[in-house]
């Protein structure tokens, strides 16, 4: 990831605010960053992301809530 060291250094364990390719805010939660965002910029138009080391907070896995015939067992995610 491009510019993490440096993210880390400046924004370590918060939750950043990235419109286009620049950081505009950092909040303690994700709710604090959503809320705040959503006064200023349209949903759909920011990105909230928390900022840490290493690629645990940049990598996630999505299990679809579509049927498949032949599974047991439909997985959810875990927001």
């Amino acid at each position: 990831m491009q510019h993490q060291e440096e993210l880390v250094l400046k924004y370590n364990n918060r939750y950043i605010v990235i419109v286009g390719q620049q950081v505009i805010g950092d909040y303690d939660t994700f709710a604090d960053a959503v809320t705040e965002s959503q006064k200023k910029y349209p949903q759909g138009t920011f990105l909230v992301q928390r900022c840490s080391e290493g690629s645990k907070d940049y990598s996630f896995t999505y299990h679809s809530r579509v049927r498949i015939p032949h599974a047991t067992k439909l997985q959810s995610v875990h927001a």
